[in-house]
């Protein structure tokens, strides 16, 4: 990232950017950017290997094909299908060990994997013009692109498959495709490939989707650094990890059957938290899914999984729905109360610091005088920032005179100060009393 980020204890930092600290106060006991963007790495039969590429729900519904290799109902898009249940965006890496393309006599896949092994090309004399050929290029039983042509060299490379233009053309029923593999099983490497090309990238939740300890352990600790030294605001899910930290999201529940891993819920999990709007929870939320989750759960299993920080999904009179939307945070202190352990109070805090980076990085930094004019117009932007979340009902009763903006100790430097924030959450538990006359 080329600007500066993070939290700050003392005004010292290098890098030109935007530093900021949220705490609990302590007690007794602009425009408001778009969410939906998640970013995860899957292990796949298809697509481009080692680069980070974004697809939108739209792109997937109607170009999955292309993009993937299968039809968007394709049991092999299943976790795909799981993170667009919610997600608008979703930064795609495809995680692959040295895989090979499958190829024959005319062609070669366009990208490596096992499902180039499903592409056949199919070359017949044209009906019109006997001194050409159409060559058609099918993915299973699927015609995907017929070209007309007199000779190999006047082939056109298509989303599939690359040709040989040296060939000699000559009619086929069908020659398949052979030799595609998708390498050797996927490491720790490959995921720290894949955490080094995200953090370029915005997004508000990166899924983690193994078993793996150590893979997990990676993702924790990138997290972490990336909210707290780097500034980018996101959360992490992972899958039955007591990570202690308001930036991950354990989820608890195991997918049960059916041939599925049991961490496979971090799929829908992660659409969900990517997409669920600032001002909303999911506390409640039904599962909406394919997959079958166990939610075999006593009621002090439940209250149990709560105090330890848990991502839980149980059953309503036959529904599935979120428990709580909670976060793994379970040790509190003065700077970090209870309220951290509510993602839709991360979801507000994580909402103000990413547009108030936004908006200084675009129209301040380096631009507008640091004189009491120029900070004038900077608290007016982030006082208009707080109010559109009030109009939002993220946040209540806020006051633009506990909003403070003032020189720091250089001459280039802006201390903003924002005290007695009034975050909002959904309604989670109601105490009724009856008296009866």
């Amino acid at each position: 990232m080329a600007l500066g980020g993070g939290t700050w204890s003392a005004q010292n930092k290098i890098l030109p950017g935007y530093y900021v600290n949220f705490t609990s106060a302590a007690r007794a006991v602009s425009m408001l950017s778009e969410r939906g963007v998640a970013a995860i790495p899957l292990a796949l039969n298809w697509g481009p290997v080692d680069t980070v590429f974004t697809v939108t729900g739209e792109d997937f519904q109607k170009n999955s094909m292309k993009i993937f290799g299968y039809s968007y109902d394709a049991p092999e898009l299943l976790p795909i299908r799981e993170i667009f249940r919610h997600a608008k965006t979703v930064l795609v890496y495809r995680l692959a060990n040295a895989p090979a393309a499958a190829s024959n006599t005319y062609a070669t896949a366009k990208y490596p994997g096992t499902r180039g092994n499903d592409i056949k090309i199919v070359i017949a004399a044209n009906v019109d013009a006997p001194d050409t050929y159409d060559v058609s290029t099918y993915v299973g039983s699927a015609l995907v692109e017929t070209q007309n042509v007199s000779k190999a060299s006047e082939l056109v490379a298509n989303d599939y498959v690359t040709f040989k233009t040296e060939a000699e053309l000559q009619a086929e029923a069908g020659v398949p495709l052979a030799g595609g593999t998708n390498g050797s099983d996927v490491t720790g490497e490959q995921y720290q490939a894949f955490l080094d090309k995200i953090e370029a990238y915005s997004f508000h939740a990166l899924g983690c989707p193994t078993t793996e300890a150590s893979i997990i352990g990676l993702f924790v600790a990138f997290t972490k650094r990336m909210r707290d030294e780097v500034g980018a605001k996101f959360k992490t899910v992972v899958f039955q990890t007591e990570a202690d930290y308001e930036g991950i999201i354990n989820v608890e529940n195991e997918v049960a059957g059916g041939g599925s891993s049991k961490y496979e819920l971090v799929y829908w999990v992660t659409g969900a938290e990517a997409g669920c709007a600032v001002n909303a929870s999911n506390t409640n939320r039904t599962y909406d899914g394919e997959y079958p989750i166990n939610v075999d759960y006593t009621q002090s299993e439940l209250e149990d999984g709560i105090k330890a920080g848990k991502f839980m999904l149980h059953n309503v009179n036959g529904t599935v729905r979120v428990l709580e939307d909670i976060n793994s945070l379970t040790t509190l202190t003065d700077k970090k109360g209870v309220d951290f352990q509510s993602n839709q109070t991360l979801r507000v805090c994580d909402q103000i610091a990413n547009d108030v980076a936004a908006l200084f990085a675009t129209r301040y930094l380096g631009i507008v005088p640091n004189d009491a004019p120029g900070r004038i117009s900077l608290w007016n932007d982030i006082c208009k920032l707080h109010e559109e979340l009030e109009t939002l009902r993220a946040i209540e009763n806020f006051d633009s005179e506990t909003v403070h903006v003032e020189q720091g100790e250089t001459r280039k430097s802006v201390v903003c100060n924002v005290s007695g924030l009034n975050v909002i959450n959904a309604m989670s538990q109601l105490y009724m009393s009856v008296v009866i006359a």
